[in-house]
């Protein structure tokens, strides 16, 4: 009898622990299903799409280069595998393509840009022309975080910031961009003497203009760029890298002091780290406000993955791109920083912006 009892109780004790299995199987499913219909919607969408890459930037430059780069790879690790065609669209120092994504663009995922990097800086001193909020767009994840410099042509005979307090040097830079305003902001808070001619269409522009004696300089350009884009320079000596914007130093460039650096006074920089600040998201890419949560998250899966993917890798080593990557949450956080900087250091920038 005593057996017996026994052998019920086993069967009850395997039936309630078959019971508390099949419940467990189950709740799991339910919460993996909705996971897996979410990313079934997701590749559904995408499939067959083409989506386009606008990029704020004439071509051959670095935005260009590195833009182009994400697009021939990022498209086969989102879901769906929609192709991914590029799109030049300069015009406003940036704005021109940031208004295009905030207004015209459609909300739907398709749309990445290639978001010139002084955006942030350019809405947070109520710039001209804005009709975007960079924290309305989707950050998908930005590729490096290379400082910029100021450099001068090897004939001019300046090869350090020194040589410019006391001898003029004329440097090139795109209408409206950061390379006026970091040599801008160096004459008024540090009296160096840099003559900017501004207006040409890009960067390369600027780069032709410096082999042609046009200018001896350029107002600024990234590390990464020089790097990628005019190795040989680099290799033959033909330009003097004279001050890095950045928070700090890189490490391939110890000697080069940080704009920030040369400031007189404390209030002068903090002004100057605030014009440096969005060299943590030099080259972000963004999606425009109003993408369904899902494909946000699948583009930035998409995004960390490509960043990871030995073929693009190999790409951009063979063209000397660095690149080392921040998420987009992280990107954001730097745009958010930017525009919560004090109206005191806001109105300062936006006068050294403005001035001509």
């Amino acid at each position: 009898m005593a057996t017996f009892d026994r052998a019920c109780s086993d069967r009850a004790a395997l039936d309630r622990s078959r019971g508390l299995a099949c419940a467990v199987t189950l709740a799991a499913l339910s919460m993996i299903a909705p996971i897996v219909a979410a990313a079934d919607s997701v590749a559904d969408f995408y499939r067959g799409k083409q989506m386009q890459m606008v990029i704020p930037s004439t071509a051959g430059g670095d935005y260009d280069n590195r833009a182009r780069l994400v697009s021939r790879h990022m498209g086969r690790h989102i879901p769906g595998e929609p192709n991914i065609v590029p799109r030049n669209m300069p015009g406003g120092a940036g704005v021109t393509g940031a208004n295009y994504i905030a207004t015209v663009a459609p909300r739907d995922g398709t749309v990445l840009h290639a978001l010139l990097q002084n955006m942030p800086l350019h809405q947070a001193v109520g710039g001209q022309g804005t009709e975007f909020d960079v924290l309305a767009f989707a950050w998908i994840g930005n590729t490096t975080a290379t400082p910029n410099l100021i450099s001068a042509w090897h004939t001019t005979g300046v090869t350090h910031i020194t040589d410019v307090f006391n001898k003029e040097l004329t440097v090139g830079a795109p209408t409206g961009t950061s390379a006026a305003v970091y040599p801008r902001a160096l004459n008024m808070l540090t009296a160096t003497k840099f003559k900017i001619i501004a207006g040409y269409p890009g960067g390369n522009d600027v780069n032709f203009a410096m082999e042609r004696g046009e200018v001896g300089g350029r107002g600024s350009n990234s590390w990464a760029a020089w790097k990628s884009t005019r190795p040989h320079w680099l290799a033959e000596k033909k330009i003097f890298h004279l001050v890095q914007i950045g928070l700090e130093r890189h490490p391939e460039l110890p000697d080069v002091p940080l704009m920030f650096e040369l400031a007189r006074s404390p209030q002068d920089r903090e002004v100057l780290r605030f014009l440096s600040a969005d060299v943590a998201i030099s080259r972000a890419i963004v999606a425009t406000p109003g993408i369904p949560p899902d494909r946000v998250a699948a583009l930035r899966r998409a995004f960390e993955a490509t960043m990871k993917d030995a073929a693009f890798l190999a790409e951009a080593a063979k063209s000397g791109m660095d690149i080392s990557p921040t998420t987009g949450e992280a990107a954001r956080k730097v745009a958010v920083e930017i525009l919560g900087a004090s109206d005191a250091v806001k109105k300062k920038a936006k006068e050294i912006i403005d001035s001509k």
